[in-house]
């Protein structure tokens, strides 16, 4: 699969996320009640099969994973962690990729699910990720997660329904 492909994460695609809250509690504490909002930086981490990647044209059903580390902010302290897969599900124009991933949080997970433009540019587009539940202190979340490249990081804002 082609590198650039990889840092769709956020999931990221993908993900993963830091936490510089936009509220005044962290978010690896107890959500609040009704909405959260808070901002995520994912770095991605690299793996062993980084060496040796294909630069052929994707094929419908090729798919790869990855994983990030979530940080507070740039460069900050570490906060979590995401692993997310993608599988390209259409190679026509546009193309596309359907990835899904969990970020590890203290005091629970955030899964999520996007279907991402398969775009071979350095810089990826901005994307939203469907938040489909959760565990522990997000067991009923609900929402998006707005993904941006940001340089080296994902920035990830997070809007958390519970």
């Amino acid at each position: 699969m082609l590198p650039h492909l990889r840092t769709l994460g956020a999931l990221g695609v993908c993900l993963a996320a830091s936490v510089a809250l936009t509220a005044s509690s962290p978010a690896f504490a107890a959500p609040a009640q009704d909405d959260e909002t808070f901002t995520l930086y994912a770095k991605e981490v690299a793996s062993e099969d980084d060496e040796g990647e294909s630069e052929q044209a994707p094929e419908i059903g090729d798919s790869f994973a990855f994983a990030d580390d979530l940080y507070d902010s740039k460069g900050g302290g570490k906060v979590g962690r995401d692993g997310v897969t993608c599988t390209v599900v259409r190679v026509a124009d546009p193309g596309d990729l359907l990835c899904v991933g969990t970020f590890v949080l203290e005091g629970g997970h955030i899964a999520g699910q996007a279907v991402v433009p398969l775009d071979e540019s350095s810089q990826q587009p901005t994307f939203d990720i469907a938040i489909t539940g959760g565990t522990g202190d997000y067991e009923e979340a609900r929402g998006y997660i707005r993904s941006t490249d940001d340089g080296d990081y994902q920035r990830l804002e997070f809007h958390v329904r519970n």
